[in-house]
């Protein structure tokens, strides 16, 4: 397990503080919670559930309609 340094200000390391203790976990762990979060590469499984949850939304060809065609693209 890595341990990391860092440097913060008295007002920073007590809103840290007063964070982590009203979720009741260490300083630690809520910093890790954070940067799992924040380096996350997937959508949380909250979003993946949301799919098909409106079934009275419009398709993506209803939405574009009337938009007109799409321009060719150069190619790279």
């Amino acid at each position: 397990m890595g341990q990391v340094t860092i440097y913060l200000d008295n007002e920073t390391e007590a809103r840290l503080k007063a964070s982590a203790k009203n979720r009741g976990v260490p300083v630690s762990r809520w910093i890790a919670e954070l940067v799992r979060e924040r380096t996350a590469t997937e959508w949380p499984e909250e979003v993946h559930q949301l799919a098909g949850a409106w079934p009275d939304l419009a398709d993506v060809k209803v939405l574009r309609s009337g938009q007109g065609e799409d321009l060719p693209r150069e190619s790279f």
